[in-house]
């Protein structure tokens, strides 16, 4: 696929394009949702190839290209990388390639875990890929030397969630388990670094206590998306209802049926893409 025509500059009253390898990305359009509340919405999950983690660098950046130069054909004024394997492995080719800017949740929410941070002490959990990649590690470190970064694959969390299991005694001991090394180094501060994780939010927070704080990249992605609208005057003039659509390429049942958990809302039409 190629891209047609995109604009060279985007216009205020275009979609904002939000793409992730599934479901998970969702928790960023809700937050997107709340946030700027008078934007349209486009959102691409790849369904049919999800899981990412397993695959090759090649393979996720070739299949990052082709979601992109989609989103882009649709003349979206922002692209909104929600998917922390695609944002490890493929951001600077979704950079090289957009002509209109670019966020991604691991460069969103390493800011927000060091502007919370007081101990400069950050726990990062997230996917294995995610965690291999070392990429919040060394988004972190970019933004300070000096601080101090524990990781942790957690790659229970996703299924669990996936079967609703948010408040389940076996989360709950999971999450124990998980975060007794980071816990042990003293963090002040644990980001979220997979898009499932927004939903257990409660449950980690007990599971930390309330001296952590707990850093949400999809929060922190929809308030950079706000800050980021504003100062380059995009932010969509119009008070209508906005329009929401989601493109996924694999049959949209599951999708419709786990997602409208993720988002905390009916989804509507869910679109298929045939590649």
């Amino acid at each position: 696929m190629s891209i047609t025509s995109p604009s060279p500059s985007p216009k205020a009253s275009s979609p904002i394009g939000v793409f992730d390898s599934g479901i998970g990305g969702l928790t960023v359009v809700r937050a997107l949702m709340e946030r700027l509340p008078f934007e349209d919405i486009l959102y691409f999950g790849d369904t049919a190839r999800v899981p990412y983690g397993v695959k090759s660098v090649p393979t996720i950046q070739s299949f990052t290209k082709q979601i992109t130069e989609f989103l882009l054909e649709r003349e979206v004024k922002l692209l909104v990388i929600a998917c922390n394997t695609m944002a490890a492995v493929a951001a600077d080719i979704v950079r090289k390639l957009s002509p209109v800017p670019v966020l991604d949740v691991i460069a969103t929410g390493a800011l927000a875990a060091h502007q919370a941070s007081r101990r400069r002490a950050i726990g990062v959990i997230g996917t294995p890929t995610t965690v291999n990649s070392n990429a919040y590690a060394l988004e972190l470190h970019r933004l300070d030397a000096n601080l101090r970064v524990y990781s942790q694959a957690c790659p229970l969390f996703v299924p669990l969630v996936e079967e609703g299991w948010l408040e389940h005694e076996v989360t709950r001991l999971t999450a124990r388990e998980y975060l007794k090394p980071a816990l042990v180094e003293n963090i002040d501060t644990l980001v979220l670094g997979c898009t499932h994780y927004p939903l257990l939010k409660p449950l980690l927070q007990d599971v930390v206590g309330r001296d952590v704080a707990l850093v949400d990249s999809a929060l922190a992605t929809a308030e950079q998306a706000a800050a980021l609208l504003d100062a380059q005057k995009l932010r969509n003039p119009g008070h209508k209802a906005p329009s929401y659509r989601y493109f996924v390429t694999d049959v949209p049942l599951r999708f419709q049926t786990i997602g409208e958990r993720f988002l905390g809302r009916s989804l509507g039409e869910v679109e298929r893409v045939y590649w």
